[in-house]
């Protein structure tokens, strides 16, 4: 298994479990499931609802002997009613106990979006909070404190642009390492790939075999040209997907509540791709976001499409 390495040495498996919209009364079984094939990270969320029934099967699986704590790199986010700096400690501990975990080992800043505390999805654009009175650098300052305290191992974000990650690194005291975004071959972002390479900064890609919708994921995994180069390899479309995202450096993490994807998915980190195959691959940037962000942008919001993502056609 390929493993992406931090600064101080600990490794994160490049190919997890994503946990996003997976259902309730079948999230647990897929994450036991998953650890006794042998995955060893596990992506979790706040908001996903489900971090209790992870939390049970993570606990089944320690006290079976499946798989220890330790050797099981868990990461969480921070969601968007939570940023006030008061907030962030209160909301890691609810995480911490609805996963049964004393520390996480990685916890990410799930969107640079702020909401009202209790307001979890904004039903009017007067529901949500301008960056200007939830400055990140604030949500980041408070979650530097609880890596100091032990309750987290490291620190990232999650849907952040490249502006974004600038104007945060000029004031961090400990670096985000670690971007998670949607990423696959329709959306490559490669100018945020580089940037974020070059700054020490990890990029795990969502959504790797397009949205959890059924119409994004037909529309990638029947991608004829894809279809071709899976064909000609004897894998799926969806192994081939992964085999890119791992080949390009970066983390994936797709999700699946079926044992038989489940193992066919973990196959993917023994795929290698050619340079032809890459380059095919290449050709394929439409920069089209499955998740674009809109539900952020209700009539009378602070965030608009533009500045959420900070880019123009050419950074993609």
């Amino acid at each position: 298994m390929q493993v992406l390495r931090f600064s101080n040495g600990e490794a994160m498996p490049a190919l997890g479990l994503g946990t996003w919209k997976a259902p309730p009364g079948e999230v647990g079984q897929a994450v036991r499931a998953a650890l006794e094939l042998g995955y060893r990270h596990i992506d979790c969320a706040a908001v996903y609802g489900n971090e209790q029934e992870v939390g049970e099967a993570l606990a089944q699986a320690f006290a079976a002997g499946v798989v220890r704590r330790e050797d099981v790199w868990i990461t969480s986010k921070l969601w968007n009613d939570a940023h006030a700096p008061e907030d962030v400690g209160p909301a890691l501990q609810r995480t911490l106990s609805d996963l049964g975990l004393t520390y996480l080992d990685l916890y990410l800043i799930h969107w640079p979006v702020a909401s009202p505390p209790g307001v979890a999805l904004p039903r009017s654009g007067e529901d949500l909070l301008p960056l200007s009175e939830r400055p990140l650098a604030a949500t980041w300052a408070a979650m530097e404190d609880l890596q100091q305290a032990g309750l987290c191992r490291h620190l990232g974000v999650s849907n952040f642009s490249r502006l974004k990650l600038e104007a945060l690194l000029l004031e961090a005291r400990q670096p985000p390492e670690m971007n998670q975004v949607e990423r696959h071959p329709l959306l490559q972002q490669w100018d945020l790939v580089h940037f974020c390479h070059g700054n020490g900064i990890h990029v795990t890609g969502y959504s790797p075999l397009g949205a959890s919708s059924d119409d994004g994921r037909a529309q990638l995994l029947e991608e004829p040209s894809l279809v071709a180069i899976a064909s000609q390899r004897q894998v799926s479309v969806a192994q081939l997907l992964l085999a890119w995202g791992l080949a390009c450096g970066t983390s994936v993490i797709p999700k699946s509540v079926r044992p038989e994807r489940l193992a066919s998915n973990l196959a993917a980190a023994e795929l290698e791709l050619d340079a032809a195959t890459m380059a095919s691959i290449a050709e394929l940037e439409r920069g089209h976001r499955f998740v674009d962000g809109s539900f952020w942008t209700l009539p009378g919001s602070p965030y608009s499409l533009a500045n959420l993502w900070d880019e123009s056609a050419s950074d993609n």
